[in-house]
């Protein structure tokens, strides 16, 4: 089996556009040499910056940082917890004060993780103790249903309850280049023995072909209903390559950006408002010659059709995982999109931007 190189490539046009933002792979393991993560991410692994960042923002930690960074780790390990659990800590702490063990905050709210004695915490002197602040992140951690299966970032706010939900992914590739590293874990993904991109991209499609006929549901990512975006998550989850869940994350941080002319079987083709990136409202799996696999719209299922253009087709495709080298690569003429003008892109899975957020400050 041969390693993946994925290259970032910024297309004419779009200069600036490009979202760097990271897509932390899921681990396990019970934490030593030979724990390891279990589905490769496609912006973390090998071939992007992910772990350049990881490792540039880790050099820039005070030492008390580290330390504690280190005390995360060592705990979890006591506790025998994976190194999942050690990574969605370390991203709380980071976020929520620097890696410090702070006696201010929002509030009452103190210590690393900004934990509140109002707010059932613990009293002053615990939330400022790191090995209980440690040991209540990992407590309240393990009592989240299904935290192993989220994004870490995603995890991190089922714990603190922030207003600002989205700020625990920036420190995905340091979380999990200090992992690594201070918890002896091999590398910061799976991405180095996987199969070739080709099989990987008809994995993607035999899982989503085995979806066909299950109804649009917004939001919804299997396994009996899907949005548009948690259908080509899940395809390529089956192939064991982490993208994000929002077609407008997935356009942005899901992989490789290729020509809509060069799409081959597996990528991720995208409609946006004004053919707009920042407008993207819905994506498909390409299937080749035409033709998409796709969640719809509500009140209709899971479906393969001709690709369409409406205006809104985006003249770039993503490829969450590609074989080297990434300019050597060139598409069959036969899978090669043409698609009709005639057709409007459906709804999309755009998540609303109405919901009310939880009250500021740390840890609720």
């Amino acid at each position: 089996m041969r390693k993946l190189v994925v290259a970032v490539v910024v297309l004419a046009g779009f200069a600036g556009l490009i979202g760097i933002g990271a897509v932390t792979a899921l681990l396990v393991g019970s934490g030593g040499r030979g724990a390891g993560w279990s589905n490769c991410s496609a912006d973390l692994g090998p071939w992007g910056d992910g772990q350049g960042r990881g490792e540039r923002d880790a050099s820039t930690l005070s030492d008390e940082s580290v330390g504690i960074a280190q005390r995360i780790i060592e705990i979890g390990k006591q506790r025998g917890l994976p190194p999942r659990a050690w990574q969605i800590a370390i991203q709380a702490g980071k976020t929520e004060s620097n890696l410090a063990n702070l006696f201010h905050g929002d509030r009452d709210s103190l210590g690393i993780f900004q934990m509140r004695p109002s707010m059932g915490w613990g009293t002053v002197q615990q939330v400022t103790d790191v090995d209980y602040q440690i040991n209540k992140f990992y407590d309240v951690l393990l009592a989240v249903p299904g935290w192993e299966e989220m994004r870490p970032g995603e995890a991190a706010q089922r714990v603190e309850r922030s207003a600002f939900p989205l700020r625990y992914h920036k420190w995905e590739p340091m979380a999990a280049h200090l992992v690594s590293v201070e918890g002896d874990v091999e590398g910061i993904s799976a991405c180095e023995d996987l199969p070739s991109a080709g099989v990987l991209a008809d994995q993607a499609i035999k899982y989503a072909q085995t979806q066909l006929g299950k109804p649009y549901v917004w939001g919804a990512a299997g396994p009996n209903s899907f949005d548009c975006s948690g259908l080509t998550q899940q395809a390529w989850k089956a192939a064991g390559v982490e993208i994000p869940k929002y077609s407008q994350t997935q356009y942005f941080q899901g992989g490789v950006h290729v020509p809509l002319s060069q799409a081959q079987p597996g990528d991720l083709v995208f409609w946006g408002y004004g053919r707009d990136p920042k407008g993207i409202h819905h994506v498909a799996l390409y299937l080749g010659d035409n033709e998409v696999l796709h969640a719809p719209q509500p009140g209709e299922s899971v479906e393969v059709t001709k690709l369409w253009d409406g205006g809104q087709l985006l003249p770039t495709v993503v490829r969450p995982a590609t074989d080297p080298p990434p300019a050597a690569q060139t598409a069959p003429p036969s899978t090669a999109p043409v698609p009709p003008a005639d057709a409007p892109a459906p709804p999309g899975d755009t998540p609303s931007t109405g919901v009310q957020a939880p009250a500021a400050g740390g840890a609720r």
